[in-house]
């Protein structure tokens, strides 16, 4: 058995090692694959495990061997989906595995726009805490949590562990999520739809899968309700949010902040409107990449390959 892993730098940088999956087949290992690429290196593969690097319906036909592919992430947009299951190809994703560490990203940027914790440190090494008349100093505002209401788009694994945490917090929980199950546990509940959700909220964090639906749904219509002091955060996907809308809406002070681990084009373009934005916080996809998490996807990636070749797989999105 044939297996080709086509990007695995990002998840295994060294310090993750795929070795529960090398025991499972022939292993061939690329670090990154360039889109012409592609075809070559997996053309003899009987599985293909890739995170980023596409497989359109154009590629299968040209894929002779391939009988399985599992994607190194939750989400799986990457992979059409529908296409390999008409070829009989099944896609597997890896569910889970980042909820506590993408949720613990949101209030890493939550406190970043609240504290500034990042910018006083600077200050302080600046030496601006040694020149100061007074023992103490802020060049922002702080702010607390309690209080302030906390808005989720999309109630899945990550979104129901946000609103724990923000429930901890003394945050009040509004939610917006096509399908909702039971509410979760916390003092202060709510659902609303995602208009009610951008309108009262003073934090939006958002939680959903990026579909024709959802992209670009976050546009200068839903920036312009919401609240000039409340602040978007994203750790889903880029294309959720119209770039250029936001850095709009953060210059004109339309919000007060954004933080955002994921952007529409990735890598960043080095024009971004972002860049310059105001309070605008930006880390590089980065929420999901905790050694924990990645350790959690390469245990989870094996055991999907071991189910396929049992003939059972586990974890087909398809």
């Amino acid at each position: 058995m044939r297996i080709v892993i086509l990007d695995a730098y990002a998840v295994n940088p060294g310090d993750c090692p795929w070795d529960e999956v090398a025991k499972l087949g022939e292993l061939t290992v690329y670090d990154r694959t360039p889109a012409d690429q592609i075809v070559r290196r997996a053309r003899d593969a009987d599985v293909i495990l890739t995170d980023k690097t596409p497989l359109d319906a154009d590629t299968y036909p040209l894929l002779p061997q391939l009988k399985f592919v599992s994607v190194l992430a939750t989400g799986y947009d990457p992979v059409d989906a529908a296409a390999a299951r008409e070829r009989g190809i099944p896609v597997s994703n890896v569910p889970g595995y980042g909820t506590g560490a993408v949720a613990e990203h949101v209030f890493a940027l939550l406190f970043e726009l609240c504290r500034h914790v990042g910018l006083h440190d600077a200050a302080v090494k600046a030496g601006d805490w040694a020149r100061a008349p007074d023992y103490c100093f802020w060049h922002r505002p702080q702010l607390e949590l309690c209080g302030r209401a906390m808005g989720i788009v999309g109630l899945g694994r990550i979104g129901r562990r946000v609103a724990k945490l923000a429930g901890a917090f003394g945050m009040p929980v509004l939610a917006a999520s096509p399908s909702r199950g039971a509410a979760p546990d916390i003092e202060s509940f709510a659902w609303a739809d995602v208009g009610q959700v951008f309108a009262e909220a003073d934090v939006v964090t958002l939680h959903c899968p990026l579909t024709d639906d959802t992209r670009g749904m976050v546009d200068a219509g839903l920036l312009d309700v919401m609240k000039p002091t409340a602040f978007l955060i994203n750790t889903s996907r880029g294309g959720l949010v119209v770039d250029a809308d936001l850095a709009d809406a953060l210059e004109a002070g339309r919000i007060a902040g954004a933080a955002l681990d994921v952007v529409a084009k990735e890598p960043m373009d080095s024009d971004s409107p972002l860049l310059g934005a105001r309070n605008c916080v930006l880390t590089p996809h980065i929420a999901w990449a905790s050694l924990e998490a990645r350790r959690r996807l390469v245990a989870t990636t094996a055991e999907n390959v071991a189910a396929f070749l049992a003939g059972d797989p586990i974890n087909v999105v398809n």
